[in-house]
């Protein structure tokens, strides 16, 4: 089976590739590698069932796979923040022309959209019928609006075109392939332990989120793929933790004795995100097998191999 997996140079396409690889189906990566790395995929660079396309999604682009993978998008906040009306026409463009592309030439579609479309949510845990609040004026909206609207562009090609559509609401996940520059919690906390540098707490770290590992994340994304539901499905951790709790276990982990520093609150920072996953686990038979401490062990493996440390 021929597979498309757009931003699969990032953190979770890279993962995506590696598994697909395993299972001997051929890849199309196809990355403008603006926010990933090269070397997330050079393992895949001699194998005649990969290839890799450099091309920016924002633009049409021309090709024949039997399923499609649509994770191309700046996730960290770091990266999407730093230009937003860049992030707004990725997200839209992309995901318009993967529809186009997937009407056209009748392959299956999964659209990776993001636990941030439910904002300041006010019922927990989130489950797939609730919409929380999004503050237009935040920094954070061009991601989490494009991938709202992104869902809705998929519901009208569905609806106007019947094609064969998947859609993962995916929430905090981490594990290797992460880049040290990530921005994001787990991957910040790891690297500086590692490096004896002062973690930072934005705001007093009580805000709580739930972590995927990657592999329970991939598990999903299959069995998801593999479905024949066309309505969006949350794909996330279930054990739930407060940041602050998160730095002293990373913390302990690595011997890292320094004091957390608190700094200013993210901007709109959602202070609770747990996702229900009931609807997997009844659709798909899927829930996160990996616990936090054994997802958290590898992870820390990888980074220090990463970094040139000793483990």
């Amino acid at each position: 089976m021929k597979n498309i997996v757009t931003g699969g140079a990032g953190f979770i396409g890279s993962n995506l590739i590696n598994r697909l690889s395993e299972m001997g189906e051929e890849v199309i990566c196809i990355d403008n590698l603006q926010t990933s790395t090269i070397s997330n995929i050079k393992k895949f660079a001699n194998s005649n069932k990969f290839t890799f396309i450099k091309h920016n999604l924002q633009l049409p682009i021309e090709i024949k796979a039997d399923r499609i993978w649509h994770l191309a998008c700046p996730a960290s906040p770091i990266h999407y923040q730093k230009n937003p009306i860049e992030t707004s026409k990725t997200i839209y463009l992309g995901t318009k022309n993967m529809l186009e592309l997937a009407n056209e030439t009748g392959a299956k579609i999964l659209f990776a959209s993001s636990s941030e479309i439910y904002g300041q949510a006010s019922k927990f845990p989130q489950t797939e019928n609730d919409y929380g609040y999004l503050d237009l004026n935040s920094k954070r909206t061009c991601y989490a609006l494009g991938k709202k609207y992104a869902e809705s562009l998929c519901s009208d090609f569905k609806k106007i075109h019947n094609i064969e559509l998947r859609v993962a609401r995916i929430f905090n996940t981490y594990g290797p392939n992460l880049s040290p520059e990530d921005g994001r919690v787990i991957s910040n906390f790891i690297c500086n332990s590692i490096m004896n540098k002062p973690l930072l707490l934005h705001g007093d770290g009580k805000q709580t989120r739930t972590f995927c590992y990657i592999d329970d994340c991939i598990d999903g994304l299959l069995k998801l793929m593999n479905s024949s539901y066309n309505n969006p499905v949350n794909i996330g951790g279930n054990q739930e933790i407060n940041i602050l709790n998160l730095s002293k276990r990373i913390s302990k982990k690595l011997s890292h004795y320094k004091v957390p520093i608190q700094v200013k609150k993210a901007d709109n920072d959602p202070i609770r995100r747990k996702p229900d996953i009931k609807l997997a686990k009844k659709l798909l038979n899927w829930e996160p097998s990996v616990s936090l401490d054994e997802g958290l062990d590898k992870t820390i493996i990888y980074f220090k191999a990463l970094l040139g440390k000793q483990s």
